[in-house]
């Protein structure tokens, strides 16, 4: 944790669209039990009096059963150069192989007990507050499921509360 300072989330100036479109880590456990994924879907906002994030998780990904089992959830964003283990992360499935160790990044317990990466350049821990899956009738346009989601594999969205947000400092 030494690599990291606190962030107060309402002076965040990243533009959250640039940040989240790069890719970010969705990560679920404990010490010795997590799992992570890539993700490129989700966004930043204010709702319930709280800042929060909105994630999107189809049912098929590994991650999705630590994300239902656990309170805290934690969103890892990386610079451009570690591409290549965002892309491993997002096409390495957990349950086969310890993509982590190949991705060549190195989890780290934050102060709430999520787990996160000591190389990412921001680390917001989350709370859930709200999840529920995706219906193809409430798409007010009605191509999205056909286009998105062919096999219907509609994802389960979260909103999360951010909790705290680090900022790495070297």
């Amino acid at each position: 944790m030494n690599d990291f300072t606190t962030l107060n989330i309402k002076d965040f100036e990243t533009k959250p669209i640039n940040l989240i479109s790069k890719a970010m880590l969705i990560t679920a456990g404990v010490e010795g039990d997590f799992n992570t994924m890539t993700a490129s879907w989700g966004g930043l906002g204010f709702l319930w009096q709280r800042p929060v994030a909105f994630i999107f998780i189809r049912p098929q990904r590994y991650t999705l059963q630590f994300v239902e089992r656990e309170s805290l959830v934690t969103l890892s964003f990386f610079d451009d150069s570690y591409r290549n283990a965002m892309n491993i992360c997002g096409t390495k499935s957990g349950r086969d192989t310890d993509k982590v160790r190949e991705a060549g990044i190195s989890p780290l317990k934050f102060p709430e007990g999520g787990i996160a990466f000591k190389e990412a350049r921001y680390v917001f821990e989350c709370r859930k507050l709200y999840a529920d899956f995706m219906e193809p009738k409430h798409f007010i346009d009605q191509s999205i499921p056909d286009k998105i989601y062919p096999t219907k594999d509609f994802h389960k969205i979260f909103i999360i509360g951010i909790e705290n947000a680090w900022q790495k400092t070297t």
